[in-house]
């Protein structure tokens, strides 16, 4: 069989195709324009995509596809009404990063509290050395130990998180976006409510209708002033320009977030554009992305694939 992945260097360099290649002739693409993708899937049989839009005018170009796999969990970028009206099987790939997430969650978390950019950059500029004392308590930082950590969206990432929130000593609480609260492990509590009491407010949702928007400039000025937001989630969910002036300001103590409504991060983008970057922490949609979930991503396509074959 020709499988063919259309944006392979979103899962990088390091990673070894071999369990897709056992399976067939596998043909890898750096990137693809959407001219490009019509032409490169006029003979795959099975079609890899991880960001590429796969809309009618692709399925219909790829004439001999039987089976298209998503090399990751969210299929927002298929349209998945038209290639379930030709018969062709969508397989995504669910769990593969959550220890991932959880692990970059809490290095946000910790890098905020704990000032860490600062006291690095105390020692390494110099300023340490000429101060005379043997500390610098000039930047105060606080335990998590005590805080209160909300989650909005309490599936296998968000319960993750809260089981190491509880390590460190932290009180739990969530808020469910689907509107079940099925864990009973801790507190639901309603979205204005958790904004309110929470001292880190964690998102871990996917982008669907209800959430779309959901965290916007009403729910932030909710928030203490000494509490940060995190978003692992979606981009989408969280008003990026009503963030960027809450923090600014310093009507919220600071924010992380690995995920943007447009990626990469426009140039223009509110978080370019503040006064007081060091209250933000961003990074490039890395937190699934560890070598051991790419691994088990590639791992989990293969048996996609084998089993839909």
């Amino acid at each position: 069989m020709k499988i063919v992945f259309l944006d392979a260097a979103t899962m990088g360099s390091d990673i070894s195709f071999s369990p897709i290649q056992a399976l067939g002739q596998l043909v890898c693409y750096e990137t693809s324009t959407p001219q490009e993708a019509l032409e490169r899937v006029c003979d795959c049989e099975v079609l890899i995509v991880n960001k590429i839009r796969v809309t009618r005018e692709l399925i219909d170009a790829a004439r001999c596809l039987k089976l298209i796999c998503e090399a990751a969990t969210g299929v927002n970028n298929i349209d998945l009404d038209y290639a379930a009206s030709k018969g062709i099987p969508v397989r995504n790939v669910a769990g593969y990063s959550t220890g991932s997430v959880v692990q970059t969650t809490f290095m946000h978390i910790l890098a905020l509290e704990g000032r860490s950019a600062y006291f690095d950059g105390c020692v390494k500029s110099g300023r340490y050395s000429r101060s005379g004392i043997f500390t610098d308590v000039s930047v105060p930082y606080h335990e998590l130990a005590g805080k209160k950590l909300g989650i909005i969206g309490m599936g296998n990432i968000g319960t993750g998180v809260a089981k190491v929130a509880e390590a460190f000593g932290m009180e739990v609480c969530y808020f469910s976006t689907s509107g079940t609260s099925h864990c009973k492990d801790y507190p639901s509590l309603p979205l204005e409510r958790l904004m309110s009491e929470s001292d880190i407010v964690s998102v871990h949702a996917p982008y669907n209708e209800r959430t779309a928007g959901l965290i916007g400039k009403d729910q932030i000025g909710l928030m203490k002033r000494s509490a940060i937001l995190v978003n692992m989630g979606r981009g989408g969910i969280v008003d990026e320009a009503a963030l960027a002036d809450a923090v600014d300001a310093g009507l919220i103590a600071g924010a992380a977030l690995d995920v943007f409504s447009s990626e990469p991060l426009p140039e223009d983008s509110p978080f370019m554009k503040m006064v007081h970057k060091e209250r933000m922490i961003l990074s490039p949609h890395i937190a699934w992305a560890s070598v051991e979930a790419r691994t088990r991503l590639v791992s989990m396509i293969a048996d996609n694939i084998a089993e839909g074959w």
